[in-house]
């Protein structure tokens, strides 16, 4: 498994995964592992996966291609609502052209997409699970079999640490120290929260009695 974090303050969106790939017992580190990172890109949108190595691969190949044989994937990952649309849109494409095994346990309410994943872009940091159930959350998240630990760290971080960062390097440090899945060096990425348009429009009212 592994540990994958968001974090937002102070007008700052990270995200930050652990490094190790693990086989039941056997491991594959970074030293050895020339694709050791587990966060993906996708314009302005930033992944990380957790469970099998596959699913990064699958989505690499989705993003890639934008159209696969005559279904055209609209990705938009902006929201909560347009994050659940976008992943039943690629359920099906996932069980037709990448043979997803869609059956998990018989008293599930839906077939299961079998991707555990947090999102991180512009408008916010989100989690997509199994059921395509989304999740925006306000100030930080983890997933993997870290994630306790991470989120426990990054609880008494969040209020003195100065900068989202800084929140989540401690949550995967956290995770990597206590959990035999996840391993050191790190990778993360931080991106610029996008002001609301409310925000935005307030700001740029004119004050009374001032000129153009």
């Amino acid at each position: 498994m592994s540990t994958v974090v968001v974090t937002k303050k102070a007008g700052k969106i990270c995200i930050a995964a652990d490094s190790l790939t693990s086989f039941g017992d056997l491991k594959l580190n970074s030293e050895y592992d020339a694709a050791h990172d587990k966060i993906l890109r996708h314009d302005e949108n930033y992944l990380g996966i957790v469970g099998s190595a596959a699913h990064q691969l699958v989505l690499e190949s989705i993003f890639a291609s934008k159209k696969i044989v005559d279904k055209k994937i609209d990705v938009d990952l902006s929201s909560r609502m347009s994050i659940f649309e976008t992943f039943r849109t690629l359920h099906p494409v996932l069980k037709e052209k990448y043979f997803l095994n869609s059956k998990d346990e018989d008293d599930d309410p839906y077939e299961s997409t079998q991707i555990d994943a947090l999102i991180a872009n512009p408008f916010g940091i989100f989690g997509v699970h199994s059921l395509r159930e989304v999740t925006e959350y306000k100030k930080f998240w983890a997933i993997g079999s870290g994630a306790e630990y991470a989120l426990g760290a990054m609880f008494a971080a969040y209020d003195t640490a100065a900068t989202a960062e800084e929140i989540a390097h401690v949550g995967v440090a956290a995770g990597a120290e206590f959990n035999n899945a996840s391993s050191l060096p790190l990778s993360s990425y931080e991106i610029d929260q996008q002001q609301p348009k409310s925000a935005k429009k307030k700001s740029a009212k004119k004050k009374p009695g001032t000129k153009k």
